[in-house]
């Protein structure tokens, strides 16, 4: 995958992953299950609205809180092709990376894509377009180990195609 293409879901500061898939979903491991509880704590109608291929758009310190791998796990299989946000938590950071799922830090985007924009992220070169307002923004480009082990669908199938 060089690049996702999406209708954008926003979120704000500080979403935990707690509020990702609540504790109470945590008895299982399958993500199609762990999908059907993505963000609804915050957002009781999100995974009746995600399509595949939308993007998640937030503030700062996204993915804070615990080191559950369900969280991300369940972002990716709800559909979501990508994160984009001020900032992570760097332990969600390399799940995320670990099971396949882009995820890109950019303040500016962050700030200024809104609900709803349909946006384009070109995961060779870091841009992210917002197709609605017709803004570009320079994210950080993955590595080509990283583009790798998205590739691939995560670190487990990266090594073992190794």
């Amino acid at each position: 995958m060089k690049a996702a293409q999406g209708r954008v879901f926003k979120f704000g500061d500080n979403v935990d992953t707690d509020v990702i898939i609540p504790a109470r979903y945590l008895n299982s491991s399958d993500p199609k299950e762990l999908a059907t509880h993505c963000m609804e704590d915050i957002d009781a109608e999100f995974v009746n609205k995600v399509s595949a291929g939308d993007i998640m758009v937030a503030n700062k310190n996204f993915g804070c809180g615990s080191s559950r791998e369900h969280a991300p796990i369940a972002i990716k299989a709800c559909g979501v092709s990508c994160v984009i946000a001020e900032t992570f938590a760097r332990i969600f950071y390399r799940n995320a990376i670990n099971i396949g799922l882009p995820i890109i830090e950019c303040p500016e985007a962050a700030k200024a894509i809104q609900e709803g924009d349909e946006v384009k992220v070109d995961f060779d070169s870091g841009v992210i377009t917002d197709i609605t307002t017709g803004e570009t923004f320079q994210g950080q480009a993955f590595p080509p180990f990283m583009q790798k082990i998205i590739a691939c669908e995560g670190l487990v199938n990266y090594i073992n195609q190794k």
